[in-house]
């Protein structure tokens, strides 16, 4: 039995920021990656992106989306699920991998989300990010 198949297996939750589109993932992200193209920095308004997937039959969706499709970098295409009310992309499908739902780790909003294991792109990552934990923290916000 894996921890996926545990009755304990952790649910949980991503939403857009108007919460109309969520998706609920049952078991632990089979990959936390981020992402450092140039693709992936557009669309998350960010320096890089950062993505979860889980197994297709492990996740249930609610509400409505809207779908944009686009060819990446490698070559393959994404078909990103988004908030018609808010925009917010909470979820994509990978033509190339089926059996797979990805989702925004920010769409979360979990601080304790499981670390990603996976960094594509690095020729493209900005080289300041490599010193992001060691900003100084603002105590005020």
């Amino acid at each position: 039995m894996t921890d996926n198949d545990s009755p304990h297996a952790p649910t949980r939750r991503a939403t857009c920021a108007c919460g109309q589109l969520a998706i609920e993932c049952v078991g632990e992200p089979v990959r936390v990656s981020v992402c450092h193209c140039l693709d992936c920095k557009r669309r998350s308004g960010s320096a890089f992106a950062t993505q979860a997937r889980f197994a297709r039959d492990r996740v249930a969706i609610e509400g409505r989306s809207s779908t944009w499709s686009r060819v990446g970098d490698s070559g393959g295409q994404a078909t990103f699920h988004f908030c018609p009310t808010c925009s917010s992309i909470v979820y994509w499908d990978i033509r190339d991998l089926p059996d797979y739902v990805a989702v925004a780790v920010g769409a979360f909003a979990d601080p304790a989300f499981p670390s990603p294991h996976v960094s594509v792109y690095e020729g493209r990552q900005h080289p300041w990010t490599l010193a992001i934990g060691q900003l100084p923290l603002d105590h005020d916000s």
